[in-house]
């Protein structure tokens, strides 16, 4: 039996590939682990099922056997410790690449997300110009670094792996707000990880679900 993993079966995103379900997509493309999808609504999520997968009401969610994990670092890694292709063979290398999953998660992620949700949440808020610079600010530092850092290579640490896939993901979520084009580095670098095959097919799969909800709204 392949593994299950959980989506939207409304996505917020309207299918341009933010959602979480993506990386996991993504990383099992990557390694030609073939995978079953239940879809769940937010009113789905919120129930006493759901909650035992996920005890944030959250997704994805990703099914093995007995083997039930959330959260898409911990997915991610499980998938690259068990499947060539995401993870390098060499000890150092290979601790290298999960520390660069984890400061995509923790380091980029979390000011680029507060930024995002500023944006969409807080533009009738008086305070929302000065709060609007503030995390700018915040988000454009951590670019500036990484950006030194990736140089003019093509990938975080040698060949691609698990820590360039979300490294892409959460740069990805930039799309909107235009910043990104100030960094032509990681511009090239985002567009290396969305011309990998793997990554249009779990692209394709997640828009194929928001075109078919699209199509039974009222």
């Amino acid at each position: 039996m392949p593994p299950t993993i959980t989506a939207f079966a409304n996505s917020p995103d309207r299918g341009r590939g933010h959602a979480r379900d993506m990386r996991v997509r993504w990383a099992l493309e990557e390694v030609g682990q073939p995978y079953d999808v239940r879809l769940v609504s937010f009113e789905a999520m919120k129930q006493p099922g759901h909650l035992a997968l996920h005890p944030f009401g959250q997704i994805p969610t990703f099914e093995d056997g007995d083997l039930a994990l959330f959260e898409t670092g911990a997915i991610v890694l499980h998938i690259a410790e068990h499947h060539d292709g995401l993870l390098p063979a060499g000890t150092n290398a290979r601790a290298r690449a999960i520390a660069w999953m984890f400061a995509a998660l923790n380091t980029l992620e979390p000011p680029i997300v507060e930024l995002g949700m500023a944006m969409l949440l807080e533009r009738d808020k008086s305070w929302y110009d000065e709060r609007l610079t503030v995390l700018n600010h915040r988000v454009r530092v951590r670019l500036g670094e990484l950006s030194v850092r990736l140089g003019d290579a093509d990938w975080l640490d040698g060949a691609f792996s698990a820590g360039d896939l979300l490294m892409v993901t959460v740069l990805r979520r930039l799309n909107a707000s235009h910043i990104l084009g100030d960094y032509p580095t990681l511009s090239s670098y985002v567009a290396r990880g969305e011309a990998r095959p793997a990554f249009r097919r779990a692209f394709e799969a997640q828009l194929t679900v928001f075109t078919a909800a699209s199509k039974h709204a009222p």
